[in-house]
């Protein structure tokens, strides 16, 4: 199972550095590598029998002739072949792949599985896959398309591997087709046995799954769709116990690990409460009390502050904060981007510069520090908010600065704390698997107190983007959740609208109204640049997933490749457009990744100041931007973007006095289009995110993709019954075995899966 996938006999050096690409290294990834939908070619048929275009049909015959005729004009290659039976002769063609006329010479027994097409000549068979058969699997299989099929014949069938049955489908990438992987496969599936199982026995018997043996069988090579689902669900139930362990042991863990006791002080937050500019809402206030009271356990917080966009996470955590400075502790407030640092250090300073202190409190001090800049405040007359990095990391080694608000600059190794008793990631899943194990490994954020004990310091993880309690219950397992469903009084619904192309006209004439009467607008497109490898190149990248089983005859794979990404809107392009020929009077500026942070920043800061009318962006703008001026997020080929994601720029806008509008333009009126019409229905992030959790699958805005996560196990976190079944069954294991002793296959995988992905 570990031998490398190199030394297999057909994989040399082009092919290996290509399997690596999908992740396929060793023999038990090839085994793993599982098929994503199924074709359906085991309706064998008589030649005669077949009348209609469209079909999915198997045929066995004997090679007539076959023959090479190079195109010029359309510099094309196209083999045609006549395949006869006892019935008739039927017409095949492929295109550029001229080898196949060396392959299957005339009087070569073969049997192919297709489409069955018409054209002015009459019906052929186009580009069906195909291989040679033996004499004598011809002469029963000949039989077999004439009579019912006896189990000899049957046997006979399952013994092909292109054609004449459910052939898998498997993932693949440039230069690695799924024929290829079948190839490499099928040797090992004949050999299988003796594999040890990761699924406990009783929890096979319970559900009635097969062993890993058959079920690897099954889901590479089923007779029938139907043990290709049971081979399936086996492999999920197996992933899902694995997450829902990993999350009920490291929760063991945390129970045994000591942290500050943070006492909750009602009266000390009455008066932040009271000091603020709005009223809190009820969710605020829930999850505020959810917080205070984790810290003051012996034990670390490990808790998720969920929350919809606008729903006002930023002053929760900052209530947790000022507790924590009140009880003698520092805090870190970690954000993705320079732009939301920035954004969080501004509100902070607003809401602690209102506050009126009791006797007994402290003034909290804080500062911000990035990649291009340190700031500090509040300042006397000796000093200037900006500071330089050295004088300022001094400062928190100190103890002088109470709340500390970065970037990934406040984990570098020479950043030292005084008494950290708080880390609040915001947007945590933006952040890398590395960069938040570094944060939580650092062990300079941990508090030496007088008996020489270490203590970790509580962790508070936040999302604007709102997940469905089935991925909260798995992913996050081991920690708390606490939810923001409501938006702070006087936020406006916002109207979303999908624009047909027709209308595209009138929408630019609405948005010179819009600016003239004093409002700003951002543009949202999916890309920077126009690609240069062109639209095939984009096409048949390795991103071309289909995510589906399916024995329908007439199915068509499930992918976004139809799109031409000629098609797909670029930020520099439609700068360019927008700026000299649709509105020449208006200033536009443009924003996007490649740039320095501080041109960014720059940007931003010019927009919020209304130096510019429109802004024309990448995803960049996604998380935390508040503009509040801004009123109209316009989204080019939004059908690239999941409803939650587009959600978040939704959220952008709305944040002001004024109406707001989310218009979605897309290159697709199809199935694309009618999905986005569920935006225009709802302005409820968990509404949404439910719906892409079942369209997309829940590594789109979760993040978790990064993590490693196997696809089976997260295709299956929409299965909410299973999570339910798989969570009792984990619990059940470790209250009988709590070290699982008797189970070594899974300690075997909890291990490597610790090693691949991070739980917070």
């Amino acid at each position: 199972m570990d031998l490398p996938i190199e030394k297999l006999y057909s994989v040399g050096p082009k092919y290996q550095k290509r399997l690596h690409s999908l992740g396929i290294k060793t023999v038990k990834d090839l085994l793993y590598h599982f098929p994503h939908r199924y074709d359906d070619y085991s309706k064998l048929m008589p030649i005669e029998g077949i009348s209609e275009a469209g079909t999915i049909v198997t045929i066995v015959g004997e090679v007539a002739d076959i023959s090479v005729v190079r195109t010029w004009k359309r510099r094309m290659t196209i083999v045609n072949a006549s395949i006869q039976d006892e019935s008739g002769l039927m017409r095949v063609v492929w295109f550029n792949q001229p080898y196949i006329a060396d392959t299957l010479k005339a009087g070569t027994a073969v049997s192919l599985s297709g489409k069955v097409s018409l054209d002015k000549k009459g019906l052929y068979l186009s580009s069906p896959s195909y291989e040679r058969l033996s004499l004598s699997d011809y002469g029963l299989l000949q039989d077999n398309s004439k009579n019912k099929p006896s189990p000899m014949v049957d046997s006979q069938l399952s013994g092909r591997t292109h054609t004449g049955r459910l052939v898998p489908v498997y993932p693949e990438t440039e230069g690695i087709s799924s024929k290829y992987i079948r190839f490499l496969l099928k040797p090992f599936i004949k050999q299988l046995g003796g594999l040890r199982d990761g699924l406990p026995e009783e929890i096979r018997k319970k559900y009635d799954l097969p062993d890993v043996n058959g079920a690897l069988a099954s889901i590479h090579f089923p007779e029938k769709i139907e043990e290709a689902e049971l081979a399936r669900k086996r492999f999920a139930v197996e992933e899902l116990l694995l997450f829902q362990l990993r999350a009920l042991l490291d929760r063991r863990k945390i129970e045994l690990t000591k942290a500050p006791q943070i006492n909750f002080d009602e009266k000390l937050i009455a008066g932040l409460v009271k000091s603020l500019p709005f009223e809190l809402t009820k969710d605020q206030k829930i999850s505020a009390y959810e917080i205070l009271k984790d810290l003051e356990r012996p034990h670390p917080m490990n808790r998720l502050l969920n929350g919809d966009v606008g729903s006002g996470k930023t002053v929760v955590a900052l209530v947790a904060a000022y507790q924590a400075v009140q009880n003698g502790y520092q805090a870190v407030f970690m954000a993705p981007t320079e732009i939301l640092a920035n954004q969080h250090f501004n509100t902070i300073k607003m809401l602690i510069g209102r506050l009126q202190l009791i006797a007994y409190s402290l003034q909290p001090r804080i500062c911000l520090l990035t990649g291009s800049e340190a700031k500090q405040w509040p300042v006397d007359i000796t000093e200037e908010e900006k500071i330089s990095k050295k004088l300022l990391k001094d400062k928190i080694a100190k103890g002088e600065i109470n709340i500390i608000i970065g970037t990934h600059a406040v984990i570098q190794k020479d950043m030292q704390f005084n008494n950290l008793g708080l880390v609040i990631l915001d947007e945590q899943h933006r952040f890398g698997v590395q960069q938040r194990a570094a944060l939580l490994r650092n062990p300079n954020l941990k508090t030496q107190i007088p008996n020489s004990k270490f203590l970790i310091p509580h962790l508070l993880s936040m999302t604007a983007t709102p997940i469905p309690r089935t991925l909260a219950l798995t992913i996050y397992g081991d920690l708390e959740v606490s939810l923001l469903k409501e938006k702070p009084k006087g936020r406006q619904e916002i109207i979303t609208r999908v624009v047909a192309h027709t209308k595209r006209q009138d929408t630019y004439e609405f948005i010179r109204k819009q600016i003239k009467s004093g409002r700003q607008v951002f543009v949202v497109c999916p890309r920077i640049e126009l690609s240069k490898a062109g639209p095939e190149k984009l096409r048949n990248g390795a991103g071309n997933r289909q995510l589906t089983i399916d024995n329908s005859q007439s199915a068509k794979p499930i992918s976004q490749a139809k799109l031409v990404w000629a098609d797909v809107k670029a930020v520099e392009d439609e700068y360019e457009k927008l700026s000299k020929k649709i509105f020449p009077e208006l200033r536009v500026a443009m924003l996007h990744g490649r740039m320095k942070p501080k041109e960014k920043e720059q940007i931003m800061s010019k927009f919020k100041d209304r130096e510019h009318d429109i802004i024309v962006s990448t995803s960049v703008i996604e998380v935390g931007v508040d503009v509040p001026n801004a009123t109209i997020m316009m989204i080019e080929s939004a059908e690239r973007f999941g409803l939650a994601q587009l959600h978040q720029f939704r959220g952008r806008v709305g944040r002001g006095e004024h109406q707001s509008y989310c218009l979605l333009f897309t290159t697709d009126d199809g199935n694309a289009g009618r999905r986005l019409k569920a935006l225009e229905k709802t302005n409820n992030g968990f509404e949404l995110a439910e719906m892409d959790l079942k369209l997309r699958g829940p590594g789109e805005f979760t993040g978790v993709k990064q993590s490693g996560l196997p696809d089976l196990a997260m295709a299956s976190l929409a299965d909410v019954e299973l999570i339910k079944q798989t969570r009792a069954e984990a619990k059940l294991l470790l209250k009988e075995d709590p070290a699982l002793k008797k189970y070594p296959g899974l300690v075997e995988r909890l291990k490597k899966m610790q090693r691949m992905v991070h739980f917070e």
